[in-house]
């Protein structure tokens, strides 16, 4: 093997974040095991020389390519607060961790304990309480197992396991830390446990613990990663952020603010500056049908069900204004995902204007309770009728108000009030809510240097050449988080999942899809028979689904947090060397 850059193999290989974590640390991927076809081909096209296996039940760990790293995060649904929590035994899923520990154990009878050396598992919090704690205690001893067996990990007291810890024996060393995303240059909360073992070694914990700044990735770095690319200026000037060059899909290379050079040859894949989301994040919450803004400015956690229905996808707010003769105008924005895919709705929060009559009105005197108050698209008529003061008043009205309350009688009434504040109501496909926003103004009467909120300016005579000026304070519109907002709160750059299809399919490229899709159907049980070649060639064509993305996405590993323990490795393992 080559001594010069250690190797990795993915299992559960989903997103492709490890490997990709793995060439941004300075490790060669070698190879992963996925069933999924949709993750199958993003790495497929992303990282061609990485070989690709199937089930992880099937494989042979003596026969695998020899690697000094394993990964696997194995699924999590049984062990996830989410899910049923059958448990790391007995789920259908998260028991393929012992597979996982299988093939370890066969690679390193194979090479006489050579490799791996290093093995890493990424898995949720939930695995901490799972069966009262003892699904963890089995994940540990397991995992010790592998270099010594028989070892009995103590339980903590009440069951509890901390956030972080590590063991130590006779030549191996165990540790794990619970790493959040958000804190990690990405703003989504994603709280996730990494385990990590040296089966030659003790730096397990300094690779945890130890490796933050000396091995050159930190938090802040990753921030700085993902911030934005900023305005775009004439002239070359330095970004203050890290650039992803793809070098002729051989490998990629990260520069900090001097973009790699650009080649007649790169083939759609020109050095790429990471942004950042710019959009206010909005908690869905699906279990009870609540909208509510972020308070600290954080998405929800990315989940497998995202794509299925059931308002599963988190929520952002975007700003859009309006334009020059009317229509939506454009989108105030930094980032380039405001386009929306077919499955993925928008609903608009605009404003609606009712008219409230007079006090003294027969309208307000009729005993129908919707009587007085109607909504309107122009200002009510001044009403001069015998001088009396009580004709005009009333008015009109720019509210807040829930959809299901317009029109509809009191026994169908709105959630609460009908009016919130700050606070979306459920977003239906019925209703349109309305929301409330100032109407600004200004004319020459002021040269236009002064704009007053909800009030006029002074009506003067030649208004009809130059009339005064009404704008509206941009609204927010609410929609789902877009895929590649998801790839951007996973850490990853926007074009990971595009750009997919194969134009011209050979027969070589049939027969690989037609095992992978037969062992996803063996697998999982998902159709009655296998797929043809015709639906194998329009798939691999146009292969692209946002519901196929969003699992993905879902299912996958923030990218800043694997580079970090990925960085660690390499950087105590080149230390010991």
């Amino acid at each position: 093997m080559d001594h010069t850059k250690m190797t990795l193999g993915s299992l559960f290989d989903g997103s492709g974040g490890f490997p990709l974590g793995g060439i941004l640390a300075g490790i060669e991927p070698k190879w992963s095991s996925e069933i999924e076809p949709f993750p199958v081909l993003v790495t497929h096209k992303r990282l061609p020389g990485v070989r690709h296996y199937g089930d992880v039940s099937s494989l042979s760990g003596a026969e695998l390519p020899p690697v000094d790293i394993i990964t696997f995060g194995s699924p999590c649904q049984d062990l996830s607060i989410a899910g049923k929590r059958a448990g790391i035994h007995d789920g259908d899923r998260s028991n393929l961790f012992f597979q996982a520990i299988r093939i370890i154990k066969e690679m390193r009878d194979a090479t006489n304990g050579r490799y791996p050396r290093y093995c890493v598992w990424e898995n949720v919090p939930g695995a901490f309480s799972s069966h009262g704690g003892d699904d963890f205690k089995a994940v540990l001893e397991a995992v010790i197992g592998i270099k010594e067996e028989g070892i009995e990990v103590p339980s903590p007291e009440n069951h509890r396991w901390p956030k972080s810890d590590v063991y130590l024996g006779n030549g191996w060393s165990v540790a794990y830390r619970v790493f959040d995303a958000q804190y990690w240059g990405v703003p989504q909360r994603r709280a996730r446990i990494y385990l990590v073992a040296d089966l030659a070694g003790g730096s397990a914990g300094e690779v945890l613990f130890k490796s933050e700044g000396v091995s050159g990735y930190t938090p802040q770095g990753f921030r700085s990663w993902q911030g934005a690319a900023g305005a775009a200026e004439e002239g070359a000037h330095p970004t203050g952020r890290l650039c992803l060059n793809d070098q002729g899909g051989q490998f990629m290379d990260v520069s900090e603010d001097v973009s790699g050079t650009l080649r007649s040859q790169m083939d759609g894949h020109p050095p790429v500056v990471l942004e950042n989301l710019d959009a206010i994040a909005v908690e869905n919450h699906p279990t009870d049908s609540r909208v509510t803004v972020s308070e600290d400015g954080k998405v929800q956690t990315l989940t497998s069900r995202m794509g299925t229905g059931g308002n599963n996808v988190p929520l952002v707010l975007k700003i859009r204004c309006g334009c020059e003769g009317g229509g939506k105008g454009p989108l105030i924005q930094t980032d380039k995902s405001a386009t929306l895919a077919t499955n993925n709705d928008q609903t608009l929060f605009v404003p609606t204007v009712f008219g409230i009559c007079a006090k003294d009105s027969n309208a307000m005197k009729s005993g129908n309770p919707n009587s007085g108050f109607y909504e309107a698209e122009t200002t009510r008529t001044l009403d001069a009728n015998g001088g009396s003061p009580v004709c005009n008043q009333g008015g009109m009205a720019v509210v807040a108000v829930q959809g299901s309350m317009i029109g509809r009688a009191d026994k169908n009434g709105p959630q609460g009030s009908g009016v919130n504040e700050d606070i979306s109501f459920t977003l239906d496909a019925t209703d349109r809510h309305a929301v409330a926003h100032p109407v600004y103004s200004t004319s020459k009467s002021s040269f236009h240097l002064l704009a007053e909120e909800d009030v006029v300016n002074t009506l003067v005579a030649t208004d009809y050449k130059d009339p005064p000026i009404v704008a509206e304070e941009p609204y927010y519109i609410v929609r789902r988080l877009t895929p590649t907002e998801c790839a951007r709160l996973q850490g990853f750059p926007d074009w990971w999942c595009a750009c997919l299809g194969t134009e011209e399919p050979t027969e070589q490229d049939i027969e690989f899809w037609r095992e992978v899709f037969e062992t996803h159907r063996r697998v999982t049980g998902s159709a009655a028979k296998p797929k043809s070649d015709a639906q194998l060639v329009k798939w691999l064509k146009d292969p692209h689904a946002d519901s196929a993305e969003y699992k993905l996405w879902g299912n996958g590993v923030a990218l800043p947090c694997v580079c970090f323990v990925l960085a660690g490795i390499v950087y105590y393992d080149q230390s010991e060397g």
